[in-house]
C-alpha cells in the first residue's frame, strides 16, 4: 500500500494506481451527521451525530498508528448537524446542532481539550441554529453563518463571530439570503464564500452566493451558481478557485453537475459533471491537488471518483468497502483518508429509518 505523499505528482499517482479502501477499527457507537476533526497530535476526534433514532453525546478518538478507536469525554448536550472547528490553541469548538427535544436547534457551544479529553461549556450562540457553517478566520476567530432555526428548516440570515480569547459570540452582518444546508469556503484573499443552501420560502434549493469580509463585517452579493443546490460539497483548489459539486436540486433531485467559482472574476464556470449523482457525500482535497469524492445519497453509494483540476475531468476510482451517506472523510497527515460511519442503507433521503453505521475505512493510493 502506498500512501500519497506531498512529493507524489498527479502523473505518478495515476501511473501507480487508483484509490483503494480497506476496513479499519469500528467505532463504539453508530452515528451519522457527526463531525470529524484532525487534532494537532494526529488523532481524529469524532463527535455527536444521530444513531438513526436520536442525537448522541459521545465522542471517540481514532489513532491512525494503531487503527483503534478509544472513548473520550462526552458532550454535555447530545447533538447532530452541528459544527466543529479546530481552534488555533488546539481545542475544538462545537456549536449548535439538533438536540433530542422536538428536533429543536441548539444555542449551546462546547470546547474539547485534547490535553484532558474533556468538554467544557463556552459562551452560547445568540441564535439557535443547525446545519450552519463554521469557518476559522485568519485571526483565530470563528464565523458561524446562517443555518436552520429548527430541525425542519426555518432558514436564518444571521451570522455571529466566536472569540476564543473571551469565549463569547458577537453578531455580525446578516447574509443577503437566508439559507441552511449551504457551504462556506475561506478564500485565499481572506473573504468567505457562501453559496447555495435551502430556503423553503424561496422555493427550496437556491443558487445565490455571497461574500463575507471579516475586515468590515459585511456581506456582498456575488454571481449565482448555474444550478440551485443544497448539501453540496465545496473544495478550495490549489489555484484558489472553488469546486462545487453535487447536492440536492429542485424537488430533491440528486445532482451530478459541478461548477467552479473564480474569485478573480467573481464568476462561476461549468466543469465536467461527476460520473454519479450524489448528495450528502464527502469531497477531500488530496496532497496531489486532486479532489476525491465518495459515497452519498442516490443509493447510498459505495463508489468514489477523482477530479483533476488540470483537465477538469472526473475518473472513477476504488469503491468504498461499505456504501454510506452522511459520513465524514478526514485527510490524515500521511495522505490517507479516514472515512467514518454514516447511514448505510434504507429508504429515501431525509429519513432516519436508515441503518446508522459504526464502521470506518481507510483510503489510500495503491501500487500496481
Amino acid at each position: 500500500m502506498l500512501c500519497l505523499g506531498a512529493s507524489l505528482t498527479l502523473g505518478q499517482a495515476n501511473a501507480r494506481a487508483g484509490f483503494v479502501y480497506t476496513s479499519t477499527g469500528s467505532l463504539a457507537v453508530t452515528r451519522a451527521y457527526h463531525t470529524s476533526t484532525l487534532l494537532p497530535n494526529g488523532k481524529v476526534l469524532v463527535t455527536g451525530g444521530n444513531d438513526g433514532k436520536r442525537s448522541v453525546a459521545t465522542s471517540e478518538l481514532y489513532d491512525p498508528a494503531t487503527g483503534i478507536w478509544t472513548a473520550t469525554g462526552s458532550l454535555a448536550d447530545a447533538r447532530y448537524r452541528h459544527s466543529a472547528t479546530l481552534l488555533a490553541n488546539g481545542k475544538v469548538l462545537v456549536a449548535g446542532g439538533i438536540g433530542n427535544g422536538s428536533l429543536q436547534s441548539l444555542t449551546s457551544a462546547e470546547l474539547y481539550d485534547p490535553a484532558t479529553g474533556l468538554w467544557t461549556a463556552t459562551g452560547s450562540l445568540n441564535q439557535a441554529r443547525s446545519t450552519q457553517t463554521a469557518t476559522l478566520l485568519p485571526d483565530g476567530r470563528v464565523l458561524v453563518a446562517a443555518g436552520g432555526s429548527n430541525g425542519g428548516g426555518g432558514a436564518l440570515a444571521s451570522a455571529e463571530i466566536y472569540d476564543p480569547a473571551t469565549g463569547s459570540w458577537t453578531p455580525t452582518g446578516s447574509l443577503t439570503q437566508a439559507r441552511f444546508r449551504h457551504s462556506a469556503t475561506l478564500l485565499t484573499n481572506g473573504l468567505i464564500l457562501v453559496e447555495g443552501g435551502k430556503n423553503m420560502s424561496a422555493g427550496g434549493a437556491i443558487a445565490s452566493a455571497e461574500l463575507y469580509n471579516p475586515a468590515t463585517g459585511l456581506w456582498t452579493v456575488t454571481s449565482s451558481m448555474a444550478t440551485p443546490r443544497f448539501r453540496q460539497t465545496a473544495t478550495l483548489l490549489p489555484d484558489g478557485k472553488v469546486l462545487i459539486a453535487g447536492g440536492y436540486g429542485i424537488g430533491l433531485s440528486i445532482l451530478s453537475s459541478a461548477e467552479i467559482y473564480d474569485p478573480a472574476t467573481g464568476m462561476w464556470v461549468a466543469t465536467a459533471s461527476m460520473r454519479s449523482k450524489r448528495a450528502e457525500f464527502t469531497a477531500t482535497l488530496l496532497l496531489d491537488g486532486t479532489v476525491l469524492v465518495s459515497g452519498g445519497q442516490g443509493g447510498p453509494k459505495a463508489t468514489s471518483e477523482l477530479y483533476a483540476p488540470a483537465t477538469g475531468t472526473w475518473s472513477s476510482t476504488g469503491n468504498l468497502v461499505e456504501a454510506r451517506t452522511a459520513h465524514t472523510a478526514t485527510l490524515l497527515p500521511d495522505g490517507r483518508i479516514l472515512v467514518t460511519a454514516g447511514f448505510g442503507s434504507g429508504p429515501p433521503p431525509l429519513s432516519f429509518d436508515h441503518g446508522a453505521l459504526a464502521t470506518a475505512e481507510i483510503g489510500a493510493y495503491q501500487t500496481q
